[in-house]
């Protein structure tokens, strides 16, 4: 399986959006340069390995997704590995690393690696190298680079303990020599999601994988007079720096231009996560003013004739194009305006290096060029540095070049995140900074990744409306600055608002006739749904809702499939409802507080299947001596008795829909407050009772970041 020059080792890796896979791909092409080979695959590929009868040590780098959950290609080897038959010591003959990619935005930070790494535990396998935990939030490479390069010294080491295992003793030279003074680093690698710990400290020119580049390797030219460092210019020291720069990544893919004409695949085709449905929207309503900070829209679909099927509280995706504008503005940078319409033919290029190179499954083997970047390709996306890398070679200014290299070295680690990442740069955004780059097709095909369905909680039950599904959503804003020249909106919601523009009545305050349009506008979805955030199974058990904003979404789901079940079942026995709801301005963004006479608030409130009603307005000037309460976990607090009541006495459920970062986590921590108060508890006791409500799936959060 490999050459006789080179020691292997298993790579496996788990991807749900690219990132593991593209790692994983990093750690192959950099293996060689180390006297090492990588057998590469998909850990969803259980017909090309073996754990069970492996000898050579194994690499895992495995992503999360969803509430904490492992990426759906290793759903099936996370069930075969939690089979409660295997001995202890099943896989004891395992040496292995594991990375693990989350975001700390979320809960269940690293989960799907955590999952995994515990369980191979259970099993008698042993650590070869620490299990690193890199976070997205603040960005993977601050982990998953050192990581990287504390990997080939450790792989070295177990692969020498292997040979003296087997009796081999003729170790490598190199690799023995190196082993005294290397291991003690090695071991006190300590790599976790507190990236601020750690110091990225320059290791000088690496071989093949790295490469040098020197200041006077080129001609760079700053003006004096600009001290402050920005996107397209640096300060020193990094501009003074020698810089260790990735390696070029292969080139693996040809777009041929074809003379012939046809037809673009249908969008189903580019979802891998079952049926799609197109459905027509039926009704739109903006549920704030015209003066509010965002824009919330109200939008329904007609699924009558349809297999699609949801419960309250479940997700759903759509598929989205790019902006139209933004993808003739690349097409027009690419010089290629003329060709947008043309067939093009997309293919692995021969003799390419890259190991196991296959076109994208994103990517159809023949359409049009303007259907690939309008429906297959993130041309929003974050560019990864590898991305970087690849196109300083497409670029002829000597200080633009120069400054691409920075912004994907290890010197300017800093400028990345703070310029690029934190900004939310594109590949637009760089093309305008950098006029000399200009990169082939075939560059962004392989480095662009795949066009993401947007996903939105469903705002309605199909019990109290047949055939229709409704959903929420803020017309997402992002405004020009310094690294954007110009504003944009979000790339599904945006779309989605010019989508129902025709539809949006100058009276809009209702959903009962306005908001209709005779021309029909057609989406395709398909269903995404939730295990947990539903509704309690016996209607007799009490639950809060906490749901700011658009957070409020599925709530009104909840509320309009228990007003329906307390019209069928009159003999039934309903536990009491809590909404804590809050928003910017009462007059400005007070959502559903009159939509419709069904899906108001107050009527709920009225009609007795919403028990309490507590709102709080943040930017609202009050004239009372004491100032109310501005935020929802203020109004929790609050209601501290009655909160303690439901979830304790009452083994109640608990609900939190909506941002993570600014509310989410305070809800949390007022909870923790309550039941600390409540219960006469210190913190730390009532931090334990509401992972007790976690565990027993009594305090769901349905959060995005």
């Amino acid at each position: 399986m490999c050459c006789d020059s080179k020691r292997r080792f298993l790579l496996l890796y788990a991807t749900q959006k690219g990132q593991a896979k593209a790692i994983a791909e990093e750690i192959w092409q950099q293996a060689g340069a180390h006297g090492l080979e990588a057998d590469m695959h998909c850990i969803s590929e259980m017909d090309k390995y073996n754990l069970e009868t492996e000898k050579d040590p194994v690499v895992i780098v495995i992503s999360t997704t969803g509430t904490g959950d492992p990426p759906d290609t290793a759903r099936k080897f996370v069930k075969k590995i939690q089979d409660k038959t295997l001995p202890p010591d099943h896989f004891a003959h395992l040496q292995y690393g594991l990375l693990g990619l989350g975001d700390s935005e979320y809960m269940f930070f690293c989960n799907g690696g955590r999952t995994v790494d515990r369980r191979l535990q259970e099993l008698g396998a042993q650590h070869f190298y620490d299990t690193g935990l890199a976070d997205d939030c603040v960005g993977l490479e601050l982990v998953v680079d050192p990581w990287i390069d504390g990997l080939w010294l450790a792989l070295k080491e177990a692969l020498q303990l292997q040979k003296e295992k087997e009796g081999m003793n003729n170790a490598v030279d190199a690799v023995s020599s190196s082993l005294s003074t290397a291991l003690h680093a090695v071991h006190e690698l300590k790599l976790s999601s507190e990236v601020q710990n750690l110091k990225l400290e320059d290791e000088g020119a690496r071989t093949s994988d790295v490469l040098s580049q020197k200041l006077n390797d080129i001609n760079l030219v700053a003006p004096a007079r600009d001290t402050e460092p920005s996107l397209v210019r640096s300060v020193p020291p990094v501009s003074q720096s020698a810089l260790n720069i990735p390696a070029l990544p292969p080139e693996y893919i040809d777009v041929e231009f074809q003379d012939t004409q046809g037809e673009n695949p249908h969008l189903s085709s580019l979802i891998s996560e079952g049926a799609t449905f197109e459905v027509p929207v039926t009704k739109a309503v903006q549920l704030t003013r015209e003066d509010a900070i965002k824009t919330a829209l109200l939008l329904e679909l007609d699924i009558a004739n349809t297999a699609f099927e949801y419960q309250p509280g479940d997700a759903f995706c759509v598929i989205c194009p790019n902006n139209d504008s933004e993808v003739e503005e690349l097409l027009h940078i690419l010089g290629l305006s003329e060709k947008g319409d043309d067939f093009v033919c997309v293919k692995v290029k021969e003799g390419t290096k890259k190991k196991g190179a296959s076109r994208p499954q994103h990517i159809p083997e023949r359409s049009t060029l303007k259907f690939i970047l309008t429906w297959c390709l993130e041309i929003r996306a974050i560019p990864k540095k590898a991305f970087l890398r690849a196109l300083v070679e497409c670029t002829s200014d000597a200080g633009e070049k120069r400054r691409l290299q920075e912004l994907c070295s290890r010197q300017g680690a800093s400028d990345y995140t703070h310029f690029i990442r934190d900004c939310n740069v594109c590949l637009l955004d760089l093309l305008h900074a950098f006029p000399s780059c200009k990169p082939s097709l075939s560059l962004l095909i392989e480095h662009l990744p795949k066009l993401q369905a947007r996903s939105y909680s469903v705002s309605s039950s199909n019990l109290y409306q047949p055939g229709r599904l409704c959903f929420l959503f803020n017309v997402v804003e992002f405004p020009a600055g310094p690294s954007r020249p110009a504003s944009r909106k979000g790339v599904c919601t945006g779309w989605l608002a010019e989508l129902v523009a025709p539809l949006l009545h100058p009276s809009r305050n209702s959903l009962d006739t306005k908001g209709e349009s005779s021309s029909i506008e057609k989406i395709s979805i398909f269903p995404r749904p939730n295990n947990a955030f539903h509704l309690p199974a016996d209607p007799s058990v009490p639950f809060i809702m906490v749901g700011p904003g658009t957070g409020i979404s599925p709530f009104i789901g909840f509320l309009q499939h228990r007003q329906k079940l307390r019209e069928q079942h009159t003999d039934w026995e309903f536990g009491e409802t809590w909404l804590f709801f809050g928003c910017r301005h009462q007059d400005r963004d007070y959502l559903f507080k009159q939509v419709h006479y069904l899906t108001s608030i107050l009527c709920f409130l009225e009609n007795g299947t919403l028990t309490h009603l507590k709102v709080c307005f943040s930017r609202d000037s009050s004239t009372a001596e004491v100032a109310g309460p501005k935020y929802v976990q203020d109004v929790l607090r609050l209601c501290a008795k009655e909160v303690a009541r439901v979830l304790v006495e009452e083994r109640g459920y608990f609900y939190v829909c909506g941002d993570k970062k600014h509310m989410a986590d305070d809800v949390s921590d007022a909870v923790v407050d309550i039941l600390s108060m409540e219960m006469e508890a210190d913190k730390l006791e009532a931090m334990k009772i509401l992972a007790m409500l976690r565990e027993e799936k009594r305090y769901l959060q349905d959060v995005w970041s």
